[in-house]
Order: structure tokens, then C-alpha cells, then sequence
């Protein structure tokens, strides 16, 4: 499987996600998902789609965000 990608938007936030077969990493901006998104709410909602499918541990996933807030760009 290659790289697939796609654009979420909510609001004025913009966010980028790049999914491929990996380990599980989230990786956002160049940082961490902990360290972007320190809330554990927020990281919730980033892991949401991956865990609602079971896929937590099979991708890599690398999004880059732009524009909005923080909850806004959780949500994107």
C-alpha cells in the first residue's frame, strides 16, 4: 500500500493527513502527538477515526496543520 492522503477542515483550521502502513506513530508538524497536543481529550479525538477501526497499531500517520485553534485543529 502506498501513501494515501486527504485535507479535513474544520472552521479555519486546515489539516493535511498522510496514512501508510507503520507502527502506530501520530506525528504532527514534526512533533509528537503528546507534545502538539498535550490535552488527552485532544489527542482523543486525533486517534478517534484510527480507533474506531481497530488500526491504532498498523499506521503511521503524519498530518500537518495550519490556521485555526486548538480544538479546531483537533477536530480538522
Amino acid at each position: 500500500m502506498e501513501v494515501v492522503n486527504t485535507v479535513g477542515r474544520r472552521k479555519a483550521a486546515v489539516a493535511r493527513v498522510y496514512v501508510k502502513p507503520g507502527k502506530g506513530q501520530i506525528t504532527i508538524n514534526h512533533k509528537e502527538l503528546a507534545a502538539y497536543f498535550p490535552l488527552e481529550i485532544l489527542q482523543y479525538q486525533v486517534k478517534q477515526p484510527l480507533l474506531a477501526t481497530n488500526t491504532t497499531e498498523s499506521y503511521d500517520v503524519v498530518i500537518n496543520l495550519d490556521g485555526g485553534g486548538i480544538k479546531g485543529q483537533a477536530e480538522a
